[in-house]
């Protein structure tokens, strides 16, 4: 199973996910949610598909009858679900400020 690295486009395309963790997605969808592009969206959705943190199911509708085509719907598995929680929660403490030991930052520059 191929490791995923999570970059910030990852995480938000996860986040996306995880606000509704056993809902499926369309491509559509998740380009309004997250303002990427199909050319930045979809090689994410490939990957996490190839990890197994994704399935991908296709739509069985007749795209006459619903007057657009056959949509492609991903959904979280539940060992993506976990594994992208973990993953956020990590980047998370990365990212965040340390403990106050350096004083308070000061919005004119500097600490206080």
């Amino acid at each position: 199973m191929p490791k995923v690295q999570i970059t910030v486009a990852v995480a938000r395309v996860l986040r996306e996910f995880l606000s509704e963790p056993t809902t499926g997605r369309y491509g559509y969808d998740l380009m309004q949610a997250t303002s990427f592009p199909s050319g930045k969206l979809y090689p994410i959705l490939a990957r996490l598909v190839a990890a197994g943190w994704l399935v991908r199911e296709r739509e069985e509708v007749d795209p006459v009858e619903v007057g657009r085509p056959v949509r492609l719907y991903y959904r979280l598995t539940s060992s993506g679900a976990e594994a992208a929680r973990y993953e956020l929660a990590a980047m998370s403490e990365q990212v965040s400020l340390p403990a106050r030991r350096f004083g308070v930052l000061r919005p004119e520059g500097g600490f206080a």
